[in-house]
């Protein structure tokens, strides 16, 4: 089965902002993909913030799956896709995307600074369909990278 994934950076949004965007998009199911869920600056992307808030006041659902696919790993990330923990977590994302509209997060705005542009390569890869939120107005299809030899 296709899926349409949506991809999403918190930056330094709100947390109403962040909650409309959502919405705006349709999101149903929020896949957190930081390795670190926290900001100091920015508290109520703290995990546990988050997910209660994103529950109670924006009626959308939360998942993390960080240790399975959040980025700064050792050796880069594109070896660690290859590793049996990636897979897993991939596969974690797949079955719970297909209950509804799904979108992963990091704390990263644009997409092609952050480790969800892997992802999304792998996705895609996969016969699936994925869009990058960058706000109400603008989003971006995913490309293929091309890949070094």
């Amino acid at each position: 089965m296709t899926m349409k994934i949506f991809t999403i950076g918190h930056s330094n949004r709100s947390f109403d902002e962040f909650c409309n965007l959502l919405k705006h998009y349709g999101i149903k199911l929020l896949i957190d993909v930081r390795r670190f869920p926290t900001s100091r600056k920015y508290p109520h992307f703290n995990r546990e913030s988050l997910e209660k808030s994103l529950v109670e006041q924006c009626g959308i659902g939360y998942l993390y799956l960080g240790d399975e696919l959040g980025g700064y790993r050792k050796g880069g990330y594109e070896a660690y896709m290859e590793t049996d923990e990636f897979k897993e977590g991939l596969g974690k994302l797949l079955f719970w995307a297909q209950d509804g509209v799904t979108a992963i997060m990091c704390s990263e705005k644009l997409w092609f600074k952050c480790h969800r542009r892997f992802i999304a390569d792998k996705l895609v890869e996969l016969g699936h369909e994925v869009i990058h939120i960058i706000d109400e107005r603008h989003t971006y299809k995913h490309k293929l990278r091309e890949k070094l030899l």
